[in-house]
Order: structure tokens, then C-alpha cells, then sequence
């Protein structure tokens, strides 16, 4: 008896699931999600150089190396944007929050990452203007977490947008205590957001907070970092594995440690390796197997550099040299198509 179109069979010869089409057996090609999107791609938007705040929106595909490429700019904060929240899914990147000159900014803007050119308006997040949000995202929503408004005050409420719909932020629920400048991470369902300035603004913590990202409520405990550091956005991850490095201790003690959690379990975090050099205000961005750090600012104090370096997630170790960006920053927000949430 002949095949029916859209019959299946395995082909035992050639080892590959076979398709009938109505005329041949085709072989069916899997078909990552990298692969559909071209790469996953890590975009770095805005920051801060000594006496400029920055549009430069660059990008890098996270498989290879070499130096960061021109993206575009940032359209909706036009005199620049320093220390946002960023978060993507497979296809749109966000940053919203941030400071601009003279002002915190509650707008949030989007590119579409697997183009080039400059960002658009999203919305705006609705509890007003802020500095350094904390920002994860799933394949559907984007969390903006923590953050401060001028003063300062350190907040703990938690936004969430529907990436694929533009639009204002909603309420999600709150952090475990206030939280300004923390790392944020994310798998497919959990958000992570860890140390950071709390409560005052000159004290770091080292407590972790986490949350299912389809739902709505307030944070919980998941353990602690191994010490307490803020003033860094240098998290990655994977499905699996999250990965917080660098950071600020005081102006005395930037550290370059790099250490991970893994998401399905609670609990502190352990060693994964060393950055080439301590650094605050570094970002990050990452695909299924890598985490690759734009490293901020370093010593001699308040020296803004371009470096990126990377690491294998599932590997721990230390940072390789990846590139350079554009342009020497700090403050950046950054955000990929390939991240631990999708």
C-alpha cells in the first residue's frame, strides 16, 4: 500500500527520520531555535563614558569571537541611558529605566535583535522613573525588578511586560527586601535577582531572591551569595545555570570572582572561576553554552574599559578574552536572543 502524504518512516540505512511529501521520502532537518533566529546574538545598549552617557547600541554573535559591531542607537532616550534593565525574548530586546542626564527614565524601548538599527518605544515601566532595574526575561514576559528613584530609595517591586505586546508594565509582586544595582538571571520558569545595594544605598547584601516567571506574587528565599556585592550587572545563564560576576564591595574591593547557581535547586552559590581583572558596572549576555561579560569599569577606580571576555557555562574556569566593544563603558544594559529563559 502506497504512503499517504505526511506519512513518517525511519530510514535504517541512512539513520534519519524520513518524510513522504505525496511524490519522495524527504530526510526531516532539525531546526534549533539559534539556528531559526540566525545565531544568538548578544546586543549591549547605552552605559556611561567619563563625561558622556551613551546611545551606542552594539552587538556580538556569542558563538564566535572578536570585537563588538555598530547595532544602532537607542531613539527614545536620546541623550543616552545609563544602567537600565535589559530583557529579550527569541526576538525583541528591551531596555527601559536608566538614567539619563538629570533624570531617572521610566521608558522602556526595543529593538529587534536579529536586525540592525535603532531602538523604538515600547512603553513605559508604571512606577515611575528609576535607576538600575534588575531585568530577566522567559520566552513571553520580562521582569524589571528593584531599582532606585532619586534620593536615593532603594524599591522592591517587581513589573512585568508581554514582550511580544507593547505596552505599560503591571504589577507582579515585590522582592524579598529593597534592591538597587543586583544581578538578575533567569531559566524558563524561574527569575533570579541577587545582592545588589540594600537596604541603604551604600550597603551591599548578598541575599538571593527568585520567582516563577508565569506567575504573579512576591519573591522567595533561594540561598545567598558567597558575599554580599552590588553595583554589577554581570549575570548569565542557561537553562540550567546562572552565573553572577564581579562586583563592588567598596571602592576599595571590586572583586573579580565569578559563581554560579543551578535554578532547579535552592541554595548558595558555588566557585565557578575568575574574571581577567576586578570590575564593577559590567553586564552581561549569553546562549545555551556561553555567558560573555562586557567588563565595565575597573582599577585605578572609575578607569572605563571595552573589554569582553566569556566562559563555557557548564565548564567552570576562568574568562577568555571574547573582543572589544565599540566604545570604552561602563553601565550598559545587555540582553541576547539565546538566554537561560527561553
Amino acid at each position: 500500500m502506497p504512503a499517504s502524504p505526511g506519512a513518517l518512516r525511519f530510514n535504517s540505512d541512512s539513520n534519519k527520520l524520513e518524510l513522504y511529501d505525496g511524490n519522495q521520502w524527504t530526510e526531516i532537518v532539525a531546526s534549533s531555535p539559534d539556528s531559526q533566529t540566525g545565531g544568538a546574538r548578544g546586543v549591549f545598549g547605552g552605559g556611561y563614558s567619563p563625561g558622556a552617557y551613551r546611545t551606542t547600541i552594539d552587538y556580538v554573535t556569542i558563538s564566535t569571537t572578536g570585537n563588538a559591531i555598530s547595532f544602532g542607537t537607542l531613539g527614545v532616550a536620546s541623550s543616552g541611558r545609563y544602567i537600565p534593565g535589559a530583557c529579550a525574548d527569541r526576538t525583541r530586546g528591551l531596555f527601559g529605566g536608566g538614567e539619563a542626564p538629570g533624570t531617572f527614565l521610566s521608558s522602556i524601548e526595543y529593538v529587534t535583535i536579529s536586525s540592525t538599527g535603532n531602538s523604538v518605544s515600547f512603553g513605559s515601566l508604571v512606577a515611575g522613573g528609576r535607576l538600575s532595574p534588575a531585568a530577566c526575561a522567559s520566552s513571553t514576559r520580562g521582569l524589571f525588578a528593584g531599582g532606585s528613584t532619586p534620593g536615593p530609595t532603594n524599591l522592591n517591586i517587581i513589573e512585568y511586560v508581554t514582550i511580544q505586546a507593547t505596552g505599560n508594565s503591571i504589577d507582579f509582586g515585590d522582592l524579598v527586601q529593597t534592591r538597587n544595582r543586583s544581578y538578575s538571571a533567569a531559566s524558563p520558569t524561574r527569575g533570579v535577582f541577587a545582592g545588589g545595594f540594600t537596604p541603604a544605598s551604600s550597603a551591599t547584601g548578598n541575599a538571593i531572591d527568585f520567582v516563577t516567571i508565569s506567575t504573579l506574587g512576591n519573591a522567595a528565599d533561594f540561598g545567598d551569595l558567597s558575599q554580599a556585592r552590588g553595583a554589577s550587572f554581570g549575570s548569565a545563564s542557561n537553562a540550567i545555570r546562572g552565573i553572577f560576576a564581579g562586583g563592588y564591595i567598596s571602592p576599595a574591593s571590586l572583586q573579580n570572582t565569578i559563581e554560579y547557581i543551578t535554578f532547579a535547586t535552592l541554595g548558595n552559590t558555588q566557585d565557578f572561576g575568575d574574571l581577567s581583572v576586578v570590575t564593577y558596572y559590567s553586564t552581561a549576555t549569553s546562549s545555551s553554552t556561553r555567558g560573555a561579560f562586557a567588563l565595565g569599569i575597573t582599577t585605578p577606580l572609575n578607569t572605563h574599559i571595552n573589554t569582553i571576555e566569556y566562559v563555557t557555562i557548564m565548564s567552570a574556569g576562568n574568562s577568555i578574552d571574547f573582543g572589544d566593544l565599540t566604545v570604552n563603558r561602563a553601565g550598559t544594559g545587555a540582553c541576547s536572543n539565546g538566554h537561560g529563559g527561553l
